[in-house]
């Protein structure tokens, strides 16, 4: 059975021109009531854009606006131009694209993505992770999984203190008071400093659970709280490696909600997966079987189109110490045995040496 097949070419275009327009809007969004300049900087040998501008108090802030692609330097100059207006019919592009093929996230899980872009997530260095990550990974590669799509959560990350990954943004938002004013109103499951929690349950839709998560550090297991987001993060090992290199795609539903979010590069989820796949033991071992599928399906798109930049992640999770490389190659046997058709013996091959 096949892992994927692509989209067909009407669905990647129309995909194209909502993530077009979405891009604009958001930028434009973010900065219509602020005045500053736009300017490129390299962070871990990736090229991003910034938009910077004083506040109130005349400190120097930060705005993330995103990578270095042809549709964020679209959006960059229509911002610089704003005679040039960008299609606010994002509603039905969204509508569009769906119909012709492109995978859609559950309504209520968009909206909540959407609360938190409103309130600057984004902009403020997070990152979308998890499934809804992988669903909008798919529709921006132009193609369709066949598995691991499913989930009743959403996940977010941010690099909190660790330095040598954060995007240099600063600015000041409240993610406990975007989720607990959202709707129903999202519960943290523990409340930390500020009433902030690391996880968050929908009040009377219990299933619907949103995680925040950073990478690990040496101050131990317990959830940290990043005073500039006011919300709790918990440390998980690996997690800084798909935080390294970050893009963006629109996460977009049935009913025409559209929203542009950070997310991993695709080959970074990937090689994430297979490292996190021998940290899965006991209950959590669906969890494991669903990063199998989803780290399949990425591997076999990639070899097919992108095999360097694959190669490029693998080797740079096995040069980073034994602990990471023991992860790597019990995450590539796990896969080699699930998956025997993927062509995989140059990189067992080269773990093993």
């Amino acid at each position: 059975m096949p892992l994927h097949v692509e989209l067909p070419l009407s669905a990647q275009t129309a995909y194209a021109q909502l993530a077009d327009v979405a891009t604009s809007l958001e930028l434009n969004r973010s900065i219509e009531n602020l005045h500053g300049s736009f300017s490129r900087k390299t962070v871990q040998d990736a090229v991003y854009w910034y938009f910077s501008y004083r506040d109130l108090n005349g400190q120097l802030r930060q705005l993330y606006v995103g990578p270095d692609t042809d549709a964020v330097r679209t959006a960059v100059e229509r911002a610089r131009n704003p005679t040039v207006k960008p299609d606010a019919a994002l509603a039905p592009l969204a509508k569009a694209a769906v119909a012709l093929g492109c995978t859609p996230a559950l309504p209520k899980h968009v909206r909540a993505v959407r609360r938190l872009s409103d309130y600057g997530f984004f902009r403020a260095g997070g990152v979308l992770v998890g499934t809804h990550a992988f669903i909008a990974l798919g529709n921006m590669l132009g193609v369709k999984w066949f598995a691991g799509g499913a989930t009743t959560d959403v996940d977010f990350a941010h690099a909190g203190k660790n330095i040598s990954v954060a995007l240099p943004a600063d600015v000041q938002i409240d993610v406990h008071a975007a989720l607990t004013s959202f709707e129903q109103g999202f519960i943290p499951l523990v409340q930390l400093s500020g009433g902030a929690g690391a996880s968050y349950k929908l009040s009377g839709d219990p299933e619907f659970q949103i995680d925040f998560l950073t990478s690990a550090h040496r101050g131990g297991d317990g959830p940290i709280v990043i005073p500039n987001l006011n919300v709790g993060l918990q440390p998980l090992r690996f997690m800084e490696f798909s935080l390294e290199r970050v893009t963006q795609a629109v996460l977009v539903d049935r009913n025409g909600s559209a929203v542009t979010v950070s997310i991993p590069a695709p080959e970074r989820y990937a090689v994430h997966k297979l490292l996190i796949v021998g940290e899965r033991s006991g209950a959590m071992r669906t969890k494991a079987n669903k990063d199998l599928q989803q780290a399949a399906a990425l591997y076999d798109y990639l070899l097919a189109t992108q095999p360097e930049s694959l190669h490029e992640a693998w080797h740079d999770a096995l040069d980073r110490g034994p602990g990471w490389r023991k992860r790597a190659l019990e995450g590539l046997i796990a896969l080699q045995r699930a998956h025997p058709e993927l062509k995989l013996g140059e990189m067992l091959t080269g773990a093993q040496a």
